[in-house]
């Protein structure tokens, strides 16, 4: 209480993350009343907008197509394919708050999968499963329909601020997908997880802090040692996975294979295999591909 008596107002800090929340709520409420198809030509101009107005962004992201495409980084089509993927993030995030309005069964009609059979064998052996994933199509779509298929499944994810944040994961575990928050007790929530033959997803493409040094379409780049760690600490499955838009709203499921077991491997040869992988994903479709931030060695 101030000396008035009157109630002080809480600093700038604290509103900012309750506006942030209502803000996202907002918007979900207003893109649930919209069709899908104006919701993806909205975020179309709004993709290129990101593009022209986040100079840092752009040229990391015209570096690493240059990369992944075998172009010159000027190659005009490499500037097409890194505006279409700032586009396509755009379209993703509105899929995402969409998906806070749908029922189990929308969500399973809204999506497609193959190689599901893979991931049963994996699960088969009873020691959980780690899905290493790219930062492609939607990743919350993806998780969220293996939760509406029944599988128990974990994912590895950022906190947001305050209230924001509750609002983000109440959307993120509506059709079971349980959310582990990344930091110190994310490692004791893995290995829980794997432990009880879930499966657990980690986004393990682009750097994220001390990671273990790979070729990643001809050039060093870091990735997160994660999922090869806990691969060969559990005996977990390691199985490399990626999921694409199909249409508007609409998305598929990629899975391979689990990774057969090599005698002699680390966490070096693991994660190479899984990046060797995530490229024949990445080149199939590199506008899906979501790479805004430096990643390669110079």
């Amino acid at each position: 209480m101030g000396a008035t008596g009157e109630t002080a107002a809480p600093p700038a800090s604290s509103r900012r993350p309750r506006l942030l929340a209502a803000s996202y709520r907002a918007g979900a409420r207003a893109l649930r009343v919209m069709p899908a198809g104006v919701r993806h030509a909205v975020a179309g101009p709004g993709g290129v907008a990101w593009f022209w107005l986040s100079p840092a962004q752009r040229s990391a992201a015209l570096d690493n197509y240059a990369t992944a495409l075998g172009r010159d980084r000027s190659d005009p089509d490499v500037a097409r394919v890194a505006r279409r993927a700032f586009q396509n993030y755009g379209r993703m995030l509105m899929d995402f708050l969409l998906l806070g309005s749908l029922t189990p069964d929308e969500l399973i009609a809204r999506m497609s999968v193959d190689g599901r059979e893979h991931l049963d064998a994996a699960l088969a052996h009873g020691r959980g499963v780690i899905m290493a994933v790219p930062h492609m199509g939607s990743w919350d779509m993806a998780g969220s329909y293996a939760g509406a298929l029944g599988y128990r499944i974990s994912a590895v994810a950022e906190r947001f601020p305050g209230s924001l944040n509750d609002a983000v994961v109440a959307t993120r575990e509506r059709f079971g997908l349980n959310v582990i928050s990344l930091g110190r007790a994310a490692v004791r929530g893995i290995n829980e997880a794997l432990a009880a033959n879930h499966v657990v997803a980690l986004l393990c493409d682009l750097e994220q802090g001390p990671g273990l040094s790979v070729n990643f379409f001809g050039r060093r780049a870091t990735v997160p040692g994660g999922p090869a760690a806990f691969a060969l600490k559990t005996g977990a499955a390691l199985l490399p996975a990626y999921q694409y838009a199909t249409a508007a709203g609409r998305y598929h499921v990629h899975l391979d294979a689990a990774l057969a077991a090599h005698e002699g491997d680390t966490k070096e040869t693991l994660m190479q295999r899984v990046i060797g992988r995530f490229e024949d994903f990445i080149k199939e479709r590199p506008d899906q591909w979501y790479a805004f931030r430096p990643m390669f060695s110079r």
